[in-house]
Order: C-alpha cells, then sequence, then structure tokens
C-alpha cells in the first residue's frame, strides 16, 4: 500500500509515491516535462489557470500509476504540498472567477507597504509577526480595488493547495498554516486576522472552514476520482505550503532545527517557539506544520533570491560545459578567491537587505592575475556567504540553531558552497536526499503513525552525507568579513 505527494510548483507539479509501511521512496515524476506557462500581463505580474494544475495533477497521477504499476485502490492517502502566498478566488459554484495571483507577483507591494503603516509596525508584529507586504491578503485587496465586477463575483479565497484538494473532493477548507502565509491568521488572538480583513474591508466569510494540517481534511468523490484516477474516498490527509513542507520533508519541527534549500533561489527555515515579529521587514513568520497555540511552532524563513540563478547565469556565460566543470575550477582557487568578490544579488529585491534592488557585483578583479576559475570560486563563497549573512539576521531575532538539514540539490552538493557555511557558522549541515513531493507523501501518514515514525523515514533511507565545520576558519573568516564591507558599502 502506498501514500500518494503532490508538490504544486509554479514550474511544474511533482507526484510521489512512498510505500505506507517504510516511508520509502517508490519514485517521483513530473508533468509537464517543460515549464508551465506563467502569464505576465505586466511588469512584476504572474498568474497562472488554476485548472491547468489540476490537469497536470490528473496527468501527473495517471503517469505514476501506469509507470510502477499501482492500482487506484493500493493508494491509502494523499499529501498535498504547493507554491505558497497565491490567490484563488472561486464563485459559489467553486469556478475560478479569475486567474491565480501566484506567490512571483508583486502587484500588490504597496498595498501591503501602506497597510504595515496605518495599521502600526506595532501591531502588526505582535498579531501577524509580519508586514501584510505582498502576500495573499493583499493581493485580494488589490482585486477588490482593481477588478470590483470579478470581487463581487467571488465568494472564498483559497491557496493553491486548498484548491488542488477541493478539486479532488469537492469540499473548501484550509489550514492555520495556510492562512499564516496569506497574514491572514492572527497569532496573538489565535484566530483569523479579522483586524487586516476590516483594514482592507473585505468580509470573514471568504475564509473557507479550518481544518488540522495532519489528519482527515476531505475525501475524493466520484468527479474527483473520475478526473485524477484515484479511488472513490480516498482520505486526503496533509497540506502544507512548499517552504514549510520542504523543512517538513527535512524533519525540522522543532526549536534549533533549521532546514536549507539552495536552488534557483534560496531558503533558510528556522523553527521557533517564539512567537517575535521583531525582523518582520526582512524575515517571514509562519505558523509551521505542527503549530498550536499550546505548542506554538514557527517558520521563520529567510529567501535570497540570488541564490542558483546566479550560479546558473555564470553556467550559461562563461566558457564552461558544467556546473561539476565550474566546481572544478572553483576547488583549484584558495579560500578567499584571491581578493576577487561577488555580491550574488541579481535576482530583483532582496527582502533581507530591507527589500532593497543591488544586483549582482564582481569585485577587485586584477585582468592580469585573475580567471574564470577566481570567479567560479567566488560565485560559490559569494553566495555561502549570503546564507551566512541571512543566518546572522535570523539569530538577532533570537534563533537558535542546533540542527541544520539540507536538500541534496545544487548548492549543497557542491563542497566549497557547504563547507564555507558549515565553517562559518561552526555547525554541521545534513544532506539528505528527498524532496517535498515525497515529504508531502510521507507526511500523509503523520496522523496515524506520528511524528517520530515519519523521522525514521527520513534518517533510515534518505541521509547522503554531513558536512563537518573544518577546525581552521581564520581564511573563511577573513574573506567573510571582506565580502560583508563590499556589501555594506553597496549598501549604504
Amino acid at each position: 500500500m502506498y501514500y500518494l505527494g503532490l508538490d504544486i510548483g509554479s514550474s511544474s507539479i511533482k507526484v510521489a509515491l512512498v510505500e505506507m509501511a517504510t516511508g520509502k521512496s517508490v519514485g517521483v515524476v513530473q508533468e509537464p516535462e517543460t515549464e508551465m506557462e506563467m502569464l505576465a500581463l505586466k511588469n512584476g505580474w504572474a498568474e497562472q489557470d488554476p485548472k491547468e494544475w489540476w490537469g497536470h495533477v490528473c496527468k501527473g497521477i495517471k503517469k505514476i500509476k501506469q509507470k510502477y504499476q499501482i492500482d487506484k485502490d493500493q493508494i491509502t492517502g494523499v499529501g498535498i504540498a504547493y507554491q505558497m502566498h497565491g490567490l484563488v478566488l472561486v464563485d459559489k459554484q467553486g469556478e475560478p472567477v479569475r486567474k491565480s495571483i501566484i506567490w512571483c507577483d508583486s502587484r500588490a507591494v504597496e498595498i501591503g507597504r501602506k497597510a504595515y503603516v496605518d495599521i502600526g509596525e506595532d501591531i502588526c508584529k505582535s498579531h501577524l509577526l509580519n508586514s501584510p507586504a505582498n502576500f495573499t491578503a493583499s493581493k485580494l485587496k488589490w482585486v477588490k480595488e482593481n477588478e470590483p465586477e470579478l470581487y463581487k463575483m467571488a465568494d472564498k479565497l483559497m491557496l493553491p493547495g486548498d484548491y488542488i484538494a477541493f478539486r479532488f473532493s469537492n469540499v473548501i477548507n484550509t489550514t492555520i498554516s495556510g492562512l499564516s502565509e496569506g497574514i491572514l491568521w492572527d497569532f496573538k488572538e489565535d484566530a483569523v486576522a479579522d483586524l487586516l480583513l476590516e483594514h482592507y474591508g473585505i468580509p470573514k466569510s471568504f475564509i473557507p472552514d479550518i481544518v488540522d494540517t495532519f489528519g482527515l481534511q476531505s475525501k475524493v468523490d466520484a468527479k474527483g476520482a473520475e478526473e485524477s484516477g484515484l479511488a472513490v474516498g480516498t482520505p486526503i490527509l496533509y497540506r502544507a505550503g512548499d517552504q514549510p513542507n520542504n523543512a517538513l520533508a527535512l524533519n525540522v519541527f522543532n526549536p534549533g532545527e533549521v532546514a536549507a534549500t539552495g536552488g534557483t533561489s534560496g531558503v533558510v527555515y528556522a523553527v521557533t517557539d517564539s512567537l517575535s515579529g521583531k525582523e518582520s521587514t526582512r524575515v517571514n513568520n509562519f505558523a509551521h506544520v505542527n503549530y498550536s497555540k499550546q505548542n506554538p511552532r514557527v517558520g521563520k524563513l529567510l529567501n535570497i533570491n540570488g541564490a542558483g540563478i546566479q550560479y546558473r547565469w555564470l553556467l550559461n556565460n562563461l566558457d564552461v560545459d558544467s556546473y561539476e566543470e565550474m566546481n572544478s575550477l572553483a576547488s583549484e582557487i584558495p579560500v578567499g578567491s584571491d581578493g576577487v568578490g561577488l555580491i550574488p544579488f541579481g535576482n530583483g529585491a532582496e527582502r533581507m537587505l530591507n527589500n532593497k534592488d543591488i544586483g549582482t557585483r564582481l569585485v577587485n578583479i586584477n585582468l592580469n592575475n585573475h580567471t574564470k576559475a577566481h570567479v567560479c570560486r567566488a560565485a560559490l563563497e559569494g553566495i555561502a556567504f549570503s546564507f551566512v549573512y541571512g543566518m546572522e539576521i535570523l539569530k538577532s531575532d533570537g534563533i537558535l540553531i542546533d540542527v541544520m538539514r539540507a536538500g541534496n540539490d545544487n548548492l549543497f552538493r557542491s563542497e566549497i558552497f557547504s563547507n564555507t557555511i558549515s565553517t562559518l557558522v561552526s555547525q554541521d549541515i545534513e544532506i539528505y536526499n528527498t524532496t517535498g513531493a515525497i515529504g508531502a507523501a510521507r507526511a500523509a501518514g503523520i496522523n496515524e503513525g506520528g511524528f517520530e515514525k515519519f523521522g525514521t523515514y527520513i534518517t533510515k533511507n534518505d541521509h547522503v552525507m554531513t558536512f563537518v565545520p573544518l577546525k581552521d576558519k581564520q581564511a573563511y573568516q577573513k574573506a567573510y568579513e571582506n565580502w560583508k564591507k563590499e556589501l555594506e558599502l553597496i549598501i549604504n
């Protein structure tokens, strides 16, 4: 018997199967093979059709069943991870009234910024743990102001994962963790964020019923079964946004545990039991998957836009054939890149730098001595330094790091990158070969098997290696201080 996991990304849908008894991954498929379309009618806008997500979910489920010869009756539960902060608006019949305004759409930035000032910084920090910023609630306010006819048609707001669960079951509901990522949860009152809804003039009736993150949320109905290929009655047992889910996939649930990812953008996600919004303009605070008022678990999410995309840009624009070649070139150069520094923030405004867009800067190049190998080393170090800089922000917000875990993705596969972070923060980095879709599939079993059993799935099946801090950190510390001086010159 198997659990099925979905990861609803903005580029593709991933579908995973894991064995119910052992948590062992059977396999993962992607749908579509190429990237999904993203509609950008204006600069800074990004929309997708929720019905397309559902179409790819159904194709992906049929593909993985066929590939591994799995019958629908062998799938005993479904877990869903999804791209965070998106807005799906549906009418009374559950039909989307417009395309989803997804996570990377920035049209509501000014709305959120104004709300932060008008409501009051202290109130936002103590109740919402965040600025309303450019999240789901602010996106709904944008629709209200700019598309009043569509707004009048709307009956409920959903996050992307809520919509997929609805298509399976014809039941609309959401979770506390989901509402918090839309800045729709009041942590101080432990309730829906009436203060923001009232400020935006949005009726509370837009908020769906709330269900637990783990446990029976709904069941696949006849229409959902016909379209998806799952059996009628298959339970939906778990739902979470992609970053809380990535932390879950790495067995990160408790204070002192930190999950990191180094894909196109970088993320450091630290769990705490403190309801602190001190760094709310630079760090996002969301209810983690195991949050409750009695047992508060908040995920502090620090995002770094200029991470893997920086290294990919070099791959595409240097005379090199692969990341492996770049890593090999970089390994020929000593720590500190002979003074060459790369400030890797060329992918838009960086929230951890208070939304400044400072671009990528390559500094201290000597045209007689330095080569592309120096640039490769400086890039890996510069991206690693940006992670360390972000972790200093987290520490200033009360985060302690006892355990750091990362997925086996492009950046963390690099010894230079991982050793640099591990050495500078004096922390082991455990590397695991897992994905969001596999994590979501395993999470479907948490309600029955508990967190301890879930943790053994990961430690037994997925551990790849552990990076240990190097004893001599002097060269790393000097290189980091030089890099930080260059960054602060640019910022100031």
